[in-house]
């Protein structure tokens, strides 16, 4: 265990610069620099319940569980869920420009079932299985999202994760009340022996964000 992964989940700060980076639209062209982009958008259903449903299962971790992973939510002082990021800004190379900011966070909002949407702080553990292995992958919401027609939240990634970078998840309702899932990420492997493994690792990836795309399509009752 190193050093950074012996601190309490909640005192790690994230492993990369460009917190806020998957919101930028042209983030398949120009990720940060050294990060590899991943951008992907596929319909999942049609009219208000399908929103509803979907945007509860992604602000409560749905998607994660819904796509094999077990999610351990780590307890952590007001202080930081009290407070967001505001996105730094980067130029067309990512490189950032401007520093982020902190502000406060909206009011928890509650799905059916009471489970707390996420906010800004929320920090989880996710454990999958690559190569056979569980493997876990520690996380911070980042930034969320709650607009009428949009709703979500991207993560960033703590010490321990195998890569480094960030992934954005985003239900979307369009005019015709059509329901569409967007997913946006930037990474890099995190320490040298991901780096070996960066063939796997990236066919897990992909693997991972399909699955994604595909568990949300599924009935609301």
């Amino acid at each position: 265990m190193t050093e950074s992964e012996a601190v309490p989940l909640w005192r790690r700060p994230v492993t990369y610069g460009a917190i806020g980076g998957t919101k930028a639209p042209d983030l398949a062209v120009f990720p940060p620099a050294g990060f590899r982009s991943i951008v992907k958008r596929q319909r999942i259903g049609h009219g208000d319940n399908r929103f509803a449903w979907a945007s509860a299962q992604t602000m409560t971790w749905g998607i994660q569980r819904l796509s094999g992973f077990r999610v351990e939510v780590s307890d952590a002082p007001a202080a930081v869920t009290d407070a967001t990021y505001s996105p730094v800004g980067f130029d067309t190379a990512g490189i950032p420009t401007v520093s982020a900011t902190v502000a406060e966070a909206d009011e928890d909002t509650f799905n059916a079932d009471g489970a707390s949407y996420l906010v800004p702080g929320d920090t989880a553990t996710l454990t999958i299985r690559f190569l056979l292995i569980p493997v876990t992958a520690n996380v911070r919401v980042v930034y969320v999202v709650n607009e009428p027609d949009r709703v979500g939240f991207a993560y960033g990634t703590l010490a321990g994760h195998p890569e480094s970078g960030e992934e954005a998840f985003i239900v979307e309702r369009g005019d015709d009340g059509s329901v569409w899932l967007a997913i946006s990420a930037f990474s890099r492997p995190s320490t040298w022996y991901w780096r070996a493994l960066f063939i796997p690792l990236r066919i897990a990836q992909a693997l991972y964000t399909r699955r994604y795309l595909r568990v949300l399509a599924g009935p609301t009752d």
